[in-house]
């Protein structure tokens, strides 16, 4: 057996001492679905396996794509709903750093599960392993989680199950960590903050009934804080070689290097609308993984949306062009 060239004395001391590597299949990609299984590989410091764990959740609402995760109603019926398990998954959590793959998305659906239940995960960092795939420059066809596996040799036995999918992440992870360690490579962590606010239900009806979790007329997503909206018209898509222009409508989708506030706060204040959704009128996507199912991605390749990576983007944003003046109205 070869000697680990990471030994101890040469282990970056500011990496992390533990990781939870998770996955959860969801309902669907919105902010009002819900999870319906979760995993987690909890990983020591140098990110080797100590223990695992899995289980449904019935998401008390229908389970979505059952093509993808293969999770029917009736296997979810007797499933604990999500804050029968919430100690459990804090137990695995604590005082470790997730790692998932596109992991703005699970820590998303986790951090609302977690609201919808009135407590807090006990996350205080994310790391997502494809802005890490990045950082190591790894030949990788696309960011798929199945080309990271191949890349390492590691098989899918059944994707789209969430402990399935969480082992072969945890077992793509560790070289992936070695070898960032090995080459010096500062890991692209994120601070974990809640990045909405679970409203409160409606009042029941006068019938008494109380709404079903999960109905947008009953609960809402709300921004953590309102940002003044953009003052300028939307000049239409970004041509690419030109620059940004004031107005243009900017949105994002995935995890990001830099925090996705912070980013969302420089394109606004570069004169830049963003957007939450894209369509018709949506002048550029954001996004670390073009390749990515997510509804964005596919709503913009369908409108034929520019599309360009965070590194692009933050180019641009150093050099946005004023809007044009307000056309005046002839003298008559």
């Amino acid at each position: 057996m070869l000697d680990d060239p990471t030994t101890a004395a040469a282990w970056p001391t500011a990496y992390p001492q533990g990781y939870a590597v998770v996955d959860v299949e969801t309902t669907g990609l919105s902010s009002h679905d819900r999870i319906v299984s979760a995993a987690v590989y909890r990983l020591d410091a140098r990110g080797e396996v100590e223990d695992h764990w899995y289980t449904l959740v019935n998401p008390e609402r229908d389970p979505g794509p059952v093509w993808i995760h293969g999770l029917t109603a009736d296997m979810l019926a007797s499933a604990p709903v999500f804050p029968d398990v919430a100690a459990e998954f804090s137990a695995r959590l604590q005082d470790r750093v997730l790692v998932a793959h596109n992991a703005f998305f699970d820590w998303s659906m986790i951090s609302r599960e977690y609201a919808r239940a009135e407590r807090t995960a006990p996350v205080r960092q994310r790391l997502c392993t494809i802005a890490l795939a990045r950082e190591l420059r790894l030949p990788l066809p696309n960011m798929k989680l199945e080309s990271l596996a191949a890349h390492f040799g590691v098989v899918q036995r059944q994707a789209h199950n969430a402990l399935d999918d969480a082992r072969v992440l945890a077992e793509a992870f560790r070289p992936s960590l070695h070898t960032a360690a090995e080459q010096g490579v500062r890991l692209p962590l994120l601070e974990c903050r809640p990045l909405v606010e679970w409203t409160s239900p409606a009042p029941a009806s006068p019938s008494g009934a109380t709404p079903r979790i999960g109905r947008q007329a009953s609960y809402g997503w709300r921004p953590s804080r309102k940002r003044p909206a953009c003052p300028y018209p939307n000049p239409g898509r970004y041509e690419p070689d030109e620059p940004l222009k004031q107005g243009m409508r900017v949105a994002f989708s995935g995890d990001t290097s830099v925090e996705r506030e912070l980013l969302e706060d420089r394109t606004t204040e570069a004169g830049l609308h963003v957007a939450t959704s894209v369509s018709r009128l949506t002048s550029l996507l954001v996004t670390n993984d073009p390749d990515a199912g997510t509804s964005k991605v596919a709503k913009a390749r369908a409108y034929g949306t520019p599309v360009v990576d965070e590194a692009a983007f933050t180019q641009l944003l150093r050099d946005v062009a004023p809007a044009d003046p307000p056309v005046r109205p002839a003298n008559g």
